[in-house]
């Protein structure tokens, strides 16, 4: 039998100061049995420091590979941009880029290993690719404390994330990685 996903609740409110986004949500987020603690928060960082209208999580998750872990549409449900987290291969991203003019992509791990399998393969409008590695001290910082229900207030300013929770205010940063040229 196979494991179902696992839903879990948070309670944030977001200030973003880098892009004047203030908002209470309040987000329901599934996680699939293979996905680690630590994709996990990555995944809900991306969705709060990307917040505009039309954003959603993907509703295949990690188990459709067609679909991003977080998608923009616009009104019409047409894909303005795909949001992905993790380490994506080439592939992906190239078909990513051929669908979407803006891709973003946010990492948990150490960018440097996953730049070079990238480099010198074929990714369509590479140089317009947005590449994002999180503090990694940040997100094991935060998925120690994480809990099926969650309420923290979550602080951007100059792309340093506070976040308070009940007993503690952990900081850290996301930094854009450079990209490369692809062929």
């Amino acid at each position: 039998m196979a494991l179902g996903a696992t839903v879990y609740n948070f309670d944030i409110d977001l200030a973003d100061s880098d892009r004047s986004v203030y908002e209470s949500l309040a987000l329901r987020v599934a996680r699939h049995p293979s996905e680690s603690d630590e994709y996990l928060i990555a995944r809900v960082l991306a969705y709060c420091l990307e917040h505009t209208e039309g954003i959603e999580f993907s509703r295949g998750g990690l188990s459709d590979p067609d679909q991003p872990p977080i998608a923009v549409r616009d009104l019409t449900g047409a894909l303005r941009a795909w949001i992905d987290v993790g380490t994506p291969d080439a592939a992906r991203l190239h078909k990513a880029g051929k669908l979407v003019s803006r891709v973003a992509v946010y990492t948990h791990k150490d960018p440097s290993q996953w730049l070079r399998t990238l480099s010198g393969e074929r990714i369509h409008n590479s140089e317009a690719l947005e590449l994002y590695a999180f503090d990694r001290a940040l997100i094991a910082n935060i998925a120690s404390r994480l809990e099926r229900r969650m309420a923290f207030a979550l602080s951007i300013d100059d792309r340093e994330l506070y976040l308070s929770l009940a007993d503690a205010t952990i900081r850290g940063a996301v930094h854009r990685v450079q990209t490369w040229s692809s062929p």
